[in-house]
C-alpha cells in the first residue's frame, strides 16, 4: 500500500515515525539531489552533502510544513536556502549547469547538437536565475509555485525568466540565426 505524502507527514508528526520520513526521503532524494547538482555545477559531492543537510533540516522542521504548497515545493525551498547558505559561507560564485529541454522557444525541443551549447550557456547564468529556470522548466512549476518555493516575489520569477531567456538568446545567437 502506498501512502500519500500527507499520510506520511502525519505519521511523522503524530508518531515520530522515522520509517515514514524515510519513505519521503526515498520519494524525493533524486529530485532534490539533481536540483542541487545543477546549482552546484554538477559538484556531486557538494550536492549530496547539501541534499543530506536538506533532509536533516526538513525532518527537524517538518512541524512547520503547513500543507499550503506541495511537500516537494517545500523541500526545494529548503534545498535552495541550504545551497544559498553554503554559497555565502564559501563566498563562491557558483552557477548552474542545468539540462533544460526548452530555452529558445518554449514549445520546441532543442536539436541534439544544441544541448551542449545550452548547458554551457546555462552555466553562465547566475544561480538565482538558474534555480528559477530549473523549477519552471524542469519541475514544471508555475510562476507562483516557483516564487513560493524560492521565497521571492512573483515579479522576480518573471523577470529572471525573461532576462535569462534574453541572455540565453544572446549566448546562443548562432543557433537562433540558423533556424
Amino acid at each position: 500500500m502506498s501512502f500519500s505524502d500527507s499520510d506520511l507527514i502525519t505519521r511523522v508528526l503524530l508518531e515520530d515515525d522515522r520509517n515514514a520520513f524515510g519513505e519521503l526521503v526515498r520519494r524525493y532524494q533524486s529530485e532534490v539531489r539533481n536540483f542541487l547538482r545543477r546549482l552546484t555545477k554538477t559538484d556531486v559531492g557538494l550536492a549530496d552533502d547539501l541534499a543530506q543537510e536538506t533532509f536533516v533540516k526538513a525532518y527537524g522542521s517538518i512541524n512547520k510544513f503547513r500543507g499550503q504548497a506541495k511537500f516537494s515545493s517545500w523541500l526545494y525551498r529548503i534545498a535552495y536556502n541550504t545551497f544559498l547558505n553554503d554559497r555565502r559561507k564559501r563566498r563562491d560564485t557558483l552557477t548552474s549547469d542545468g539540462e533544460l529541454d526548452h530555452i529558445v522557444d518554449d514549445a520546441k525541443p532543442l536539436p541534439k547538437g544544441l544541448v551542449c551549447d545550452v548547458e554551457q550557456a546555462l552555466a553562465q547564468l547566475n544561480p538565482e536565475v538558474s534555480a528559477v529556470f530549473d523549477l519552471y522548466y524542469k519541475k514544471g512549476m508555475t510562476h507562483s509555485e516557483a516564487a513560493d518555493t524560492l521565497g521571492i516575489p512573483l515579479g522576480t520569477v518573471k523577470t529572471h525568466l525573461a532576462r535569462g531567456k534574453e541572455q540565453l538568446r544572446t549566448l546562443l545567437k548562432d543557433w537562433n540565426n540558423d533556424g
